[in-house]
């Protein structure tokens, strides 16, 4: 009975649940800290540019004060434009992301399948990945027009390369000791990419795809504003700078950021955690 009651303690207390738990504890304090940092942040930032305000330093046209802008974004979501501009641009996003997603692994996998092309690609890639998302506009308004098919050129052609290079560098850079270990194991083709190589090169490609959202993003707001898109948050930012209203500006300017942040780290940072925690990437940081 002894005998029992101690392992049911060790099973409870073993090492790795401990760690575990240690760790998300950690987590949770690290979190609380964070989030104490930023209202802190935001309180003094709020604090700072309301006696800018009140200083008079810029004309309120130019700088309206924090409760002008509130008072916007209040309006704009009253009205029900924030909302469908919300809408619409995050259905641009996540249908050109997921195409940029589809096109950069199948080319990367191709890259990594025929070396020649891969090589040949490789240095396309790296160039057309450090060009512009701006400079894709007007290529893409004169070849496909000032429509939806026009910002998911321009959205596409940002980011597919980050994940395309992310998929090549990811399979090729994966230890010989592993795909060594899976053949002497009996894992030959098919079997031996997708249970070896392609679990292997993970890490590598949740890395690319979080880079390459980030692209797709600051280029979908770029389009939006260029190709004069009807509704979008691009769309709120260009009537506010047709008609001077700054306060409307700096309310979707505040919106973009936070969907772009909510969308970084509770998404795509937590995605990379888990897959480096699951990898077993995590336990040089323990």
């Amino acid at each position: 009975m002894m005998a029992k009651l101690e392992i049911k303690k060790l099973r409870r207390w073993s090492p790795i649940k401990g760690r575990a738990e240690r760790q998300k504890a950690r987590n949770k304090r690290i979190d609380i800290k964070d989030l104490g940092h930023v209202i802190l942040f935001l309180a003094a930032f709020l604090g700072v540019w309301h006696i800018v305000f009140i200083l008079g330093i810029f004309p309120k046209v130019s700088l309206p004060s924090p409760a002008m802008v509130a008072q916007s974004f209040a309006d704009l979501l009253f009205d029900g434009s924030l909302v469908m501009s919300i809408g619409m641009t995050m259905w641009r996003l996540v249908a050109g992301f997921s195409i940029s997603i589809i096109l950069g692994v199948g080319t990367g996998l191709l890259m990594v399948r025929f070396r020649d092309f891969g090589k040949t690609m490789g240095s396309f890639a790296v160039g057309l990945q450090s060009f512009p998302s701006i400079a894709w506009v007007p290529f893409a308004i004169l070849l496909v027009g000032l429509n939806d098919f026009g910002i998911l050129f321009v959205v596409v052609l940002s980011s597919i390369f980050s994940v395309m290079i992310s998929t090549y560098s990811g399979i090729r850079n994966i230890n010989a000791i592993y795909l060594r270990a899976a053949k002497n194991m009996g894992a030959t083709g098919m079997s031996l990419f997708t249970s070896v190589m392609i679990p292997a090169a993970t890490p590598s490609l949740i890395v690319g795809i979080r880079q390459a959202w980030s692209f797709a993003w600051h280029a979908l707001i770029g389009a939006e504003i260029l190709i004069a898109a009807s509704v979008g948050l691009g769309h709120i930012l260009l009537v506010g700078r047709e008609f001077q209203l700054m306060d409307q500006i700096i309310a979707s300017m505040i919106t973009i950021f936070a969907i772009g942040f909510v969308f970084d780290r509770l998404i795509f940072y937590k995605l990379e955690d888990k897959v480096r925690s699951r990898w077993g990437l995590n336990h040089a940081n323990e």
